[in-house]
């Protein structure tokens, strides 16, 4: 499993987002794909306001303020 994981450089919630997934990826086991979205113009179009953004399959599991048991219960799925 693959989650895509969207961020920005000198973004202290995005550091700290990846903290939270990571701690999840401690009990269940994914890939983290870590996507500037400053490199793409639609990304960043899309994402702007409301990184960090987990996502996967193409669907957005949480953004913003990102905590452990929301990405704990959509990742188990």
């Amino acid at each position: 499993m693959i989650v895509q994981f969207y961020s920005r450089p000198n973004c202290e919630l995005c550091v700290e987002g990846l903290q939270i997934l990571k701690l999840v990826q401690e009990d269940i086991p994914f890939q983290i794909e870590q996507v500037n979205i400053e490199e793409n113009d639609a990304l960043h179009g899309k994402f702007m306001v409301m990184i960090p953004v987990v996502e996967l399959k193409g669907e957005v599991i949480q953004f913003g303020r990102l905590d452990y048991p929301t990405l704990m219960m959509a990742l188990s799925d």
